[in-house]
């Protein structure tokens, strides 16, 4: 063991005079622990967040999605063919998507209809396991006379709809009559109803048959675009790029990363603000480093200008300090890690515990729409936070262990 390093750790031991520098120096561990588990702790639950979000957002939109720049799909067959022969696509699945208007007879709400083929469909997105009530499989019942709708859980309960109910579809693309454009209006009937979490997609969106669809907007036999199903959901930019040129133009690929950009751009950036403001945790205790050294250094004149007179060099007086400082900071990352981890990985019950205890909803269902308190770890963070504590308890170390180095044995022994 090098004796500069044997020499720090024995002044982190050594009873002190004062025991005030003791408490700085406790107070810095505490502040380093402090800033790493905040650290640990909030960019858990930012990821987890992150991770559910995107899981809801995959869940009930396609990986890719493929449309024709002029308009519809009309030979819509011999493209899925085409995009399923295409290396990296594992399904494709056909949709229409139209404005339309849902009226209860005691509410009306504007929604987005999506016409869809529920066997393929199925293979390609997860609508099929949000269905809380009711069944997707009866959007292509053919002994119903009156054709199924699927609707999701805010839109029913603003609409006050359950399964079994009926409602009337308005579409504003009517037919031209001598009085003018008058809307299309048919009467579906709830026949299941979904959640998915997601507020904007459980209030905005209906589903019935392609067929349906098809023959209540009058389209024919062509489709909106093709959804599909990639092998790696994080490469999906490069994958469009590829269907872009092998389709070329007027057909087009859009991405699920380029079409939630906004919110997942600004998830992005909110983590990366949160990881600096709580920096500046363990920059407030780095200072309590540089303090206690500063103190430390003021205590121990006589024994640098011993050492310095034994023939120290400069350089080992500053090492002396800085493996102190060092020290300090490694142990309350230590402890940092370690509470934050506990807590990250348990956030759950805690949550649950504090609930049950003060009887106050930290987290309410109603506001975020999740059903649980995300948190997930990543090991790449958790070494970040430690090596970024560790880099800046060093530098607190560096200006005060200078100092040390500095003083001239002569001036320091002369009031002893």
């Amino acid at each position: 063991m090098p004796f500069e390093l044997f020499i720090g750790l024995r002044y982190l031991k050594a009873k002190r005079k004062s025991t005030f520098i003791s408490l700085i120096t406790l107070i810095s561990v505490a502040g380093v622990a402090l800033g790493v588990m905040a650290l640990i702790i909030v960019l858990a639950v930012m990821t987890g967040f992150e991770e559910d979000l995107k899981e809801k957002i995959l869940g009930t939109n396609a990986h890719i999605v493929v449309l024709n720049g002029t308009g519809a799909i009309e030979d819509y067959q011999k493209l899925l063919k085409k995009v399923k022969g295409i290396d990296g696509v594992v399904a494709a699945t056909p949709f229409i998507y139209n404005q339309v208007m849902l009226s209860s007879g005691r509410n009306v709400s504007g929604v987005v209809l999506r016409g869809i083929d529920v066997q393929s469909d199925a293979q390609v997105t997860n609508l099929h396991k949000s269905i809380v009530e009711g069944s997707l499989d009866a959007l292509e019942d053919g002994a119903v006379k009156t054709p199924g709708l699927v609707i999701g859980k805010e839109l029913a309960k603003n609409l006050g709809l359950f399964v079994g109910e009926t409602v009337e579809v308005i579409s504003p693309m009517g037919n031209i009559t001598p009085f003018g454009m008058m809307p299309k209006m048919r009467r579906f009937q709830v026949a299941g109803i979904f959640n998915t979490g997601m507020f904007e997609y459980d209030s905005t969106l209906a589903y019935v048959s392609l067929a349906e669809a098809q023959q209540f907007l009058g389209l024919g036999d062509v489709v909106t675009g093709i959804q599909l199903k990639v092998r790696d959901v994080y490469k999906t930019g490069e994958l469009a790029k590829v269907i872009n040129d092998k389709l070329g133009h007027p057909y087009h690929a859009r991405d699920w990363m380029q079409m939630n950009k906004n919110i997942l751009f600004a998830l992005k950036t909110e983590k990366s603000v949160m990881f600096i403001i709580l920096t500046l945790i363990v920059l407030v205790a780095a200072f309590g480093i540089a303090s206690t050294l500063f103190m430390v250094v003021m205590e121990k004149t006589r024994d640098i200008a011993i050492l310095k007179s034994m023939g120290a060099t400069s350089r080992s007086i500053m090492q002396i300090f800085v493996f102190e400082g060092v020290i300090i900071g490694i142990f309350g990352t230590a402890i940092g890690v370690l509470s934050g981890l506990l807590v990250a990985l348990n956030l759950e019950p805690i949550v649950s515990f504090v609930q049950k205890v003060t009887g106050f909803e930290l987290f309410s269902k109603d506001i975020y729409y999740l059903d649980h308190f995300p948190s997930q770890v990543i090991p790449s963070d958790v070494i970040l936070i430690s090596v970024t504590a560790v880099l800046i308890s060093f530098a607190a170390t560096l200006y005060p262990s200078w100092a040390a180095s500095r003083m001239s044995p002569a001036e320091a022994l002369r009031y002893e």
